[in-house]
């Protein structure tokens, strides 16, 4: 479902006063979320078994996947892949990825409409909710389109023109798409960096695969994930902090500290994952 799709409920739940067993508009969301997914997971268990030992998709050869060189001929374990300098680099990679954004999800709505009513423009709620709405739609299409375009072109090409573009993205929110094309300035930013943001899902457990080997991926990428739990915690946090350390100050432009930082990191993951060694 995606985090964006979570907000969307969330925000648009609480508007219409959803009470649920009587409880308040986001209590009920968290509520109706759960039994959904619940739901959804026993579902899935009863359908979803262990391929036998020996299964191979038609036309696929082990040997011929793992390119020349590459760690994931080799089928770490966890604790072996935890020794190697490209573990950590993925790991920095992956966290700067999901920082920006995270701390976009977090802050668009504030942001958005701290931008556009210091630029005059009516119904700055409604636009950064629709900005919210179209960052869930490309969070979801870059987890598929990011997969595509990696099969392509290979992983770490992919990782680095997805961290490219994400750092651009966010270094340009404010003085080009929001201060040049305000509310549909603020529209666009939301796709790129929701789009860049969904492809983080698509790229890293496949690059673990591809490093570390597939026999062991769900437990090797459970380690890389761990970079996930931390950027959402710091995501958040680091626009917050900027933003409640200049309380009442009237130009939306104190939150682009959080944008540059976070940017830069995407740059310089993009230059960490350029130099990852096999």
């Amino acid at each position: 479902s995606g985090c964006g799709w979570y907000m969307i409920s969330l925000i648009t739940m609480s508007s219409w006063k959803t009470n649920v067993f009587g409880l308040p508009g986001v209590q009920s969301v968290f509520l109706i979320y759960g039994i959904v997914f619940a739901a959804l997971v026993l579902l899935g268990s009863v359908v979803m078994v262990n391929p036998p030992e020996d299964y191979r998709p038609a036309g696929w050869s082990p040997e011929a996947s793992a390119k020349a060189g590459s760690l994931g001929a080799a089928g770490f374990e966890p604790g072996q892949m935890l020794k190697t300098p490209q573990f950590y680099s993925i790991w920095v990679v992956f966290l700067s990825s999901a920082i920006a954004g995270l701390m976009v999800i977090y802050c668009i709505n504030l942001f958005g409409i701290d931008a556009l009513e210091f630029r005059g423009v009516e119904n700055a709620g409604l636009t950064t909710e629709t900005a919210v709405a179209w960052l869930a739609i490309f969070n979801g299409l870059g987890r598929i389109l990011w997969g595509m375009i990696s099969d392509r072109i290979g992983r770490k090409s992919a990782i680095i023109i997805m961290s490219l573009a994400q750092g651009a993205a966010m270094l340009m929110t404010y003085h080009v798409f929001i201060h040049t094309g305000l509310t549909t300035g603020l529209i666009v930013a939301a796709c790129l960096i929701g789009f860049n943001y969904g492809g983080i899902f698509a790229l890293f457990p496949a690059i673990t695969a591809d490093y570390f080997g597939n026999k062991n991926v769900g437990s090797n990428y459970g380690w890389i994930f761990t970079a996930y739990g931390i950027a959402g915690i710091g995501g958040p946090l680091l626009a917050g902090y900027f933003k409640d350390s200049v309380q009442g100050a009237a130009h939306p432009i104190v939150w682009m500290t959080p944008f540059i930082i976070a940017g830069v990191a995407c740059l310089a993951a993009t230059a960490i994952i350029a130099f990852l060694g096999r």
